[in-house]
């Protein structure tokens, strides 16, 4: 017998970790940049549609509880792991990128911490309109979108090559946001639908380009 939980409601966690270490394999062994992007983003479609799942399912408390420590361990892998995986993996290790990786891994367990203590505690009142802070999810997307626009330059203009500037950017800017007490609107309801069809449009572009 293997320990865990293994109900149907984490199927979908666990396939966001897939697509993480799978885009992880990607950029380690070929430097696929491409296939790492699009990993990214199903891994934040994954993240997306995991919570909504698992509410639809029947669980007991302690399916319940491994299922919030699931999403919290999965997302330090999917959304803090994974970015600085890809920074060192592409050799941007300036003394300042190395903090931003420092402070992205720090700001991101802390903010997950943060809010498995108020679910765990009966302090999170369930579903809220705002989100404080910006979620470790948002990696998921900034740094597609970031590699999307300098492709998108590098194509009008091969002498412009910013992804490692707005890499670096993005992952300073995370750090402070994911800790930073601001409302941020969180999606709801066609709002996800309309993320979805972004995400997979934002695939497709990454494989295009």
């Amino acid at each position: 017998m293997l320990i865990g939980k293994y109900n149907k409601s984490l199927i979908i966690s666990y396939l966001g970790v897939f697509f993480a270490v799978l885009g992880m394999y990607f950029l380690a062994h070929s430097l696929d940049l491409k296939a790492t992007m699009v990993c990214f983003l199903l891994a934040g479609v994954c993240d997306m549609l995991d919570g909504m799942v698992a509410r639809m399912m029947k669980r007991d408390k302690d399916e319940e509880l491994f299922g919030i420590q699931l999403d919290s361990l999965a997302d330090t892998i999917d959304f803090v792991v994974f970015p600085v995986f890809i920074g060192l993996t592409l050799g941007y290790s300036e003394w300042y990128q190395v903090i931003a990786y420092i402070l992205i891994a720090m700001a991101g367990v802390q903010r997950l911490c943060h809010f498995n203590v108020l679910v765990i505690n009966k302090k999170d009142k369930g579903p809220v309109k705002y989100y404080s802070g910006l979620p470790v999810t948002s990696t998921s997307i900034t740094i597609p979108v970031v590699y999307l626009i300098s492709r998108i330059l590098f194509k009008i203009n091969s002498d412009i090559n910013i992804f490692e500037t707005l890499f670096t950017f993005v992952v300073f800017a995370s750090a402070i946001l994911f800790v930073l007490n601001i409302k941020v609107p969180k999606p709801r309801g066609k709002a996800y639908v309309i993320m979805g069809g972004l995400a997979v449009l934002g695939a497709i572009l990454i494989c295009v380009l």
